[in-house]
């Protein structure tokens, strides 16, 4: 079967027109449900210097505790977030740090995001994240079969450096 030029631009453009006015099933949009809250200890912020990226920081994560319907535990002392200031005056954030549950699971954290200052083109209110988890097969496996999406929450005046983080699982 052979179809002219034009008449794939035209079922093209009418694929697309259709696509444009159909309206996504509900049950296909992304919903948000509370996974866990943690609360992050920090060590003392470490300069780095200026890269050719920008400004490079590293904040040593010292311990914490985390809680959710599902799970709890410790946060381990021994990760790192790396932070680094752009020239935007956006400061990107890679947390790497280990979670032990209270039945004895080690998982990993991968949480990423971007703060930039307030009334920059594009900026968020508040922090948002992405988070990964590497988790054992079983129990807590739930955690690295599907996405999550992080928000720093502002905590007033903690008695040690810590940051407060609530986790979403996209359903």
């Amino acid at each position: 079967m052979r179809v002219s030029l034009s008449a794939l631009v035209l079922l093209t453009f009418t694929t697309s027109a259709w696509a444009q006015q159909s309206s996504t099933p509900a049950e296909a949009v992304p919903s948000l449900e509370f996974a866990f809250e943690e609360v992050v200890t920090l060590g003392p912020t470490m300069g780095v210097g200026e890269t050719g990226l920008g400004r490079r920081t590293i904040v040593p994560i010292t311990g914490g505790h985390f809680a959710g319907p599902r799970i709890r535990g410790a946060v381990m002392p021994g990760g790192w977030d790396w932070q680094l200031l752009r020239s935007d005056g956006c400061t990107e954030l890679d947390a790497d740090y280990m979670l032990r549950t209270d039945d004895g699971a080690i998982i990993n954290v991968r949480n990423k995001g971007v703060a930039c200052p307030p009334g920059t083109e594009g900026a968020a209110t508040g922090i948002r994240t992405i988070a990964a988890f590497e988790a054992p097969l079983g129990k807590h496996h739930w955690l690295a079969s599907s996405a999550f999406v992080g928000m720093l929450v502002p905590q007033e005046s903690p008695a040690v450096p810590a940051v407060k983080i609530r986790f979403y699982r996209v359903r």
